[in-house]
């Protein structure tokens, strides 16, 4: 395989990265990064690019893919494919033992995103993890709760429930030994709102403010306009995190490329909801695209069908490549995935295939590409958005609430290239007819 010279000049830059960063990073403790509900591991994909980038060593940094990520609509009653908060603690507290016991390190540091600061809370205050864990860090946690509503007070994120009453019923949040902080919007959060603006009925007070993911007794840092996702995911987000943690600022903010990138993770179920339990018998294909068209450039680089375990890897790229990678699994539409260049290794490249279309949606729908921005939302006028040429008109000004943008096209223009762009970036997708089962996601990495 011929290697860019840009590629080339990256690996050398890393091999050259000063021996003082990369101490200090092997000073610092590990981390365990936690996602929140209804997402998977690979939304930490840039977040561990980035502390890598800045000397942590890969085996120091653990993303949990937690099963079954969705909370149950009734915290104490179990519910199949979904989780209880009890469930999720013990799998944070599994995680840190698995991290400390493979770093030798006393204890390690907690990242966690929106519910994924649940667990984090109660292993470290209610369940005694504090001996085991330096630093905990929420991002976008709803910690005051989304609601108050009584007739579904036993869910989760009830603020007047069991597990929030009890998490927050002390004088303080905190407990000594570990430092907190966390890191919220100053207004853009969508499950941080005066009104359920996120729900059928957007007037209904919620009982809570933008504030309510702060902590009693922690840091508490305000992000300005990022959303909910983006409070973790973001490069500004990043930032806070790594001096928190390393008590120095990094080092630098991109990623650092590295000459062949090489590519696995897991394609996971979304039947009968989401979920990250490994789905067998898919057939994985990764093809090289040009940039401009997202046409097929040769032969596919990597084909495999998934076994019990759903590992559909690995597969070396070139950090500047971009890709199309299809999955065909039973009973799941035919899905490909368009991305940009991936400009470092990743085991976390994790893939769940679009739901089945009935046949009424094959016979009406045409062709059917989904522009996803899963590291935050799509804000207007924040952000610039761009669709086949147009703002998508499903996204309205204001808070940020979605990071789904659907474009449908009639069947004949099956096959024709369709950008999508998010600010800076733009991925290029092919348009793929319905009628056979298939749907295009361009998928933003930043």
């Amino acid at each position: 395989m011929h290697l860019p010279r840009r590629g080339l000049l990256a690996s050398a830059a890393l091999l050259a990265m000063p021996r003082l960063a990369r101490s200090q990073a092997a000073e610092a403790p590990p981390i365990v990064f936690v996602h929140g509900n209804g997402d998977h591991a690979a939304l930490w994909l840039t977040t561990l690019w980035r502390f890598a980038s800045n000397g942590f060593a890969r085996d120091r940094l653990l993303a949990l893919n937690l099963p079954d990520p969705l909370a149950r609509d009734d915290d104490t009653v179990p519910q199949p494919g979904r989780s209880g908060s009890a469930e999720q603690t013990q799998r944070v507290a599994e995680a840190v033992a698995a991290l400390r016991a493979r770093t030798g390190a006393a204890r390690v540091a907690l990242i966690g995103n929106s519910r994924g600061g649940n667990p984090i809370r109660d292993f470290v205050v209610h369940q005694g993890g504090s001996d085991q864990v330096s630093h905990a860090i929420l991002c976008g946690t709803p910690n005051r709760g989304v609601y108050d509503w009584p007739e579904i007070r036993n869910r989760e994120f009830n603020s007047t429930g069991p597990f929030l009453s009890r998490l927050n019923a002390g004088p303080s949040d905190v407990v000594p030994g570990t430092a907190f902080l966390t890191l919220r919007s100053a207004w853009n959060d969508v499950y941080a709102q005066p009104r359920a603006i996120w729900s059928a009925t957007p007037d209904r007070p919620t009982g809570t403010d933008v504030d309510g993911p702060e902590l009693r007794g922690a840091t508490n840092l305000v992000l300005g306009a990022l959303d909910h996702r983006e409070v973790a995911y973001h490069w500004r987000a990043f930032r806070e995190q790594f001096r928190f943690i390393a008590g120095r600022e990094p080092e630098r903010i991109a990623p650092l490329p590295e000459a062949r990138p090489v590519l696995s993770g897991l394609v996971t179920q979304t039947r009968p909801a989401p979920t990250n339990r490994p789905l067998a018998a898919a057939e994985v294909e990764v093809f090289r695209t040009d940039p401009a068209t997202g046409a097929r450039i040769g032969e596919a680089l990597h084909r495999r069908t998934t076994g019990a375990d759903g590992a559909w890897g690995p597969v070396t790229v070139a950090p500047d490549w971009t890709l199309e990678i299809v999955v065909a699994a039973p009973g799941h539409t035919t899905t490909h995935f368009y991305r940009g260049p991936f400009p470092r290794s990743s085991d976390v490249v994790h893939l769940r295939p679009a739901r089945a279309l009935t046949p009424a949606e094959r016979e009406a729908s045409g062709c059917v590409l989904l522009l996803q921005r899963p590291r935050g939302y799509f804000g207007i006028p924040r952000d610039i958005v761009l669709l086949d040429g147009r703002q998508p008109p499903e996204l309205r000004p204001g808070v940020a609430v979605t990071a789904t943008a659907t474009l449908r096209l009639p069947a004949g223009e099956a096959g024709r290239a369709v950008v999508g762009i998010c600010n800076e970036e733009r991925v290029v997708a092919r348009a793929w007819p319905a009628a056979e089962g298939r749907i295009s996601v361009a998928e933003l990495t930043f």
